[in-house]
């Protein structure tokens, strides 16, 4: 599968790493393709400009902070139909520390999703660390990885897309239900960096017999 990720950041260059060992086609979608910064990822994957990601690709990651994803989505031009996967976190510095700038009644993947209103978004990929994105095997139990959208047809696309990384996929629901994913994002920043678990860690689902 051609998979476009919007930022060249370290989850994205996580994700383009386990994908390429599954055998998918990465390319990083960037503001400036010659800047500097961006020259060591031209030996593993494509660079393209924003407003060629979405030409002949499958997916859409988008992996940039929250505050840089409206501009990024705009500059993207036409992805009716596209399939979007949103790893954003709306984290802002507090007077304690790192904190989500809103929730319980918003999102932002509800935002994202307005913003690319024609094509399908996913909040995915927003609950761990980008340590333990580049590879999940490393745990005994595949890691829980949570989805949560609005178009079901689709889900399924995304589900392998998710497994395809060494995750377990879960469905999560409508993106209604990206607020419990973001807080769910929160958490794990707050036992990774205050209460001396460190990003070594991962979520996981236990079933009962």
């Amino acid at each position: 599968m051609q998979i476009s990720i919007i930022g060249a950041g370290r989850v994205g260059s996580a994700l383009a790493r386990n994908w390429q060992r599954s055998g998918h086609q990465i390319q990083f979608a960037v503001r400036d393709v010659r800047a500097e910064k961006h020259q060591a990822l031209v030996s593993s994957a494509k660079l393209v400009p924003l407003g060629e990601a979405a030409g002949g690709t499958d997916v859409l990651v988008l992996a940039t902070p929250f505050n840089a994803a409206e501009n990024a989505i705009q500059a993207l031009g036409d992805i009716s139909g596209k399939i979007l996967l949103d790893t954003t976190n709306p984290f802002v510095m507090g007077p304690s520390g790192l904190a989500l700038a809103f929730g319980h009644s918003d999102s932002a993947g509800e935002r994202i999703a307005a913003i690319a209103s024609k094509a399908s978004v996913f909040k995915v990929l927003n609950t761990t660390g980008d340590n333990n994105m580049v590879d999940p095997s490393r745990y005994s139990q595949k890691p829980l990885m949570l989805i949560a959208g609005d178009d079901d047809a689709k889900k399924p696309i995304v589900s392998q897309l998710v497994s395809d990384l060494g995750f377990e996929p879960g469905d999560a629901g409508p993106m209604t239900n990206a607020r419990l994913l973001e807080a769910h994002a929160m958490l794990w920043v707050d036992l990774a960096m205050k209460r001396g678990y460190g990003r070594n860690v991962a979520f996981g689902l236990l079933r009962a017999n």
